[in-house]
């Protein structure tokens, strides 16, 4: 059961590098979902210490490279169309001293069940910051995560979302996957830790949007 209460603050903020082409894709920009969810994580790092966790749509990476230094082994994938993410993600863990046998980088693309994503040792924990961006990935994204959740049905998918429109909502497609969402308020993390991002953006938790931390998991019937 992951801990409700914050962990105590760390001594140091946990510092990330990132590398951001803000003229690029935009998966090569660090959005402000990133270090909400780098703040959970770390804020969580007892229950992140030593799992096997999955950043889907990783981009620049933050919460991945958050729990990689919190102990986890870690698995960052993006697109497989587009190469450029997949370097890069290789690069941000070499500026961040992470090794191959502390993160490695794989190709998925959601709604693909690719040999790779298959043959995937199935994580005990799954990261997506602003990944229901577009309506038309959503179901693709919980499909790719409901295959883990059949797994190992104790795998947790922590998720940050930004609320862009009041008339777009996950609660018809949890029901449909079978999947139990718990609202986590920013107030009960955002100051049990310190990220420290550098980066182009220098991005920090912002003030300006609306940002929600979900804890999925999959529905336990009884």
């Amino acid at each position: 059961h992951t801990d409700s209460s914050p962990s105590p603050a760390i001594q140091a903020p946990v510092t990330v590098k990132t590398i951001e082409h803000l003229a690029g894709d935009y998966g090569l920009f660090t959005w402000p979902c990133a270090p909400v969810l780098a703040q959970y994580v770390c804020s969580q790092r007892g229950f992140v210490s030593g799992k096997r966790v999955l950043e889907l749509g990783a981009g620049t990476a933050v919460p991945g490279i958050v729990a990689a230094k919190c102990g986890a082994h870690v698995v960052l994938s993006d697109r497989e169309d587009n190469p450029q993410l997949l370097q890069n993600l290789r690069s941000t863990c070499t500026i961040n001293g992470l090794g191959e046998d502390e993160v490695d980088i794989l190709a998925i693309s959601w709604g693909i069940f690719s040999p790779a994503l298959l043959q995937l040792e199935t994580p005990d924990l799954i990261l997506a910051s602003d990944c229901f961006y577009h309506s038309k990935d959503f179901e693709d994204i919980l499909a790719i995560v409901a295959y883990f959740f059949e797994k190992n049905c104790n795998c947790r998918f922590w998720t940050t979302y930004q609320e862009r429109s009041s008339n777009r909502s996950l609660v018809h497609l949890l029901k449909r996957w079978d999947m139990h969402c718990r609202c986590i308020p920013l107030e009960d993390f955002q100051d049990a830790v310190s990220i420290r991002i550098e980066g182009p953006s220098e991005s920090k938790l912002s003030t300006h949007h609306t940002i929600h931390m979900w804890e999925i998991t999959k529905l336990q019937t009884t």
